[in-house]
């Protein structure tokens, strides 16, 4: 017994000085990442993890349902589909054609109206925003410089970085994307609860606005940027500007680093579904109009949905673009497998939510399985 004592003393000794350390170095988010991810027995991310963190509402308006096709679900999935909607755990299969539900299916105890993390969709919905602010006068031009809104952005190569540069993600900072290091910024960004302190410590290391490289960190400046601007929380401008206007049916959550700082995790993190996540490509499909009206500005539309750079025809603003033979798509692309894929010449739109994308690189390149969700949808399509 007495050496169970002794034990149990050292134990909590240990786990005291090992906090302790983790505030002394900085690095107390960890203690959030195992309470919230490692202790559940995920490595990274996972779809309802939303629950795990403080969220603001995004509230609805008046709903305006998808209507279904008139050959609504009368193909059934291909087999390579099925195989690959199993293997890699869909959450939600949807294909719009001409603006009307065509397919669904929903799968694992998930239905139309349930709720699963967008992860970096959420990037497309800031670079819209972005449209928003510049259409209404908050933000002069894409080449107005980030240092007018962040003083930690004037000097230096830092006074170059321009808000296009954010959006097409071109800021040169030493933001480094890695999504299961627990020590990277990515992860720090992920489980802090001041995101104001981490992105005002980035740094600007090579000349902005010359070439692409994917950066989380970039959407979250411009977050940060926007709400300066507009004097307005991201949720609340998302929820006037977008959610309700373009009658989503469900009232979505966007999380936040914490009640205290209220600022979103703008690279991530909306909980939606997939009928409402697809608005949004229809508004960009459709040159930024909505039922007759201007939403979003068409020339800041065709602007984000074309490469910025001859070197990186796989990104616009905000936006991924994927060519396969002649049809040219354009996508929103989150962590995990969630796209929302627009062919507008055909009036295609495909949704896929899940908990896996399968193997390959999630980062710098288009992994296999887009491809497949692609094809099989076509094939489908061409059985009718």
């Amino acid at each position: 017994m007495k050496f169970l004592k002794s034990l149990l003393k050292w134990v909590v000794i240990v786990f005291a000085l090992l906090i302790a350390v983790l505030y002394i170095t900085d690095t107390d988010y960890l203690l959030k990442a195992v309470r919230t991810i490692y202790f559940k027995g995920y490595t990274t991310a996972y779809l309802e993890d939303y629950k795990e963190f403080d969220n603001q509402v995004i509230a609805n308006g008046k709903p305006q349902p998808w209507p279904n096709h008139a050959e609504y679900n009368s193909v059934k999935e291909t087999e390579t589909l099925q195989k690959i909607n199993e293997e890699n755990g869909s959450i939600a299969y949807v294909i719009i054609k001409n603006d009307s539900i065509w397919f669904e299916n929903y799968y694992d105890g998930f239905n139309e109206n349930s709720k699963a993390n967008s992860f970096s969709m959420a990037k497309s919905y800031v670079s819209a925003l972005l449209g928003k602010a510049l259409m209404q006068g908050h933000i002069k031009s894409l080449d107005q410089p980030v240092g007018d809104f962040l003083p930690a952005f004037k000097e230096g190569l830092a006074a170059k970085l321009t808000i296009g540069d954010l959006s097409s993600m071109a800021s040169g900072t030493d933001w480094e994307e890695a999504y299961y290091s627990p020590l990277s910024i990515t992860t720090r960004a992920y489980f802090d609860d001041d995101l104001d302190k981490v992105i005002n410590g980035l740094k600007v290391v090579k000349e902005p606005g010359q070439s692409y490289t994917y950066s989380s960190g970039d959407t979250q400046m411009l977050a940060m940027v926007i709400e300066r601007a507009t004097g307005k929380k991201l949720y609340d401008y998302l929820t006037e500007s977008f959610w309700k206007p373009l009658g989503s049916e469900n009232e979505t959550l966007w999380q936040v680093d914490s009640k205290e700082h209220d600022m979103v995790k703008a690279y991530c993190c909306i909980a939606s579904n997939a009928k409402d996540f697809a608005r949004l490509g229809k508004l960009y499909k459709d040159h930024g109009k909505w039922q007759g009206e201007q939403i979003l500005d068409s020339a800041f539309v065709a602007k984000s949905i074309k490469p910025r750079f001859e070197d990186s025809p796989e990104y616009g603003y905000g936006f991924w673009l994927k060519n396969m033979g002649d049809k040219e798509f354009f996508m929103m692309r989150g962590h995990l497998g969630q796209y929302v894929i627009v062919e507008p010449t055909d009036n295609v739109i495909i949704v896929r939510l899940g908990h896996s994308k399968g193997p390959g690189d999630a980062i710098a390149t288009f992994t296999p399985d887009i491809t497949t969700y692609i094809e099989e949808a076509y094939k489908m399509l061409e059985t009718n």
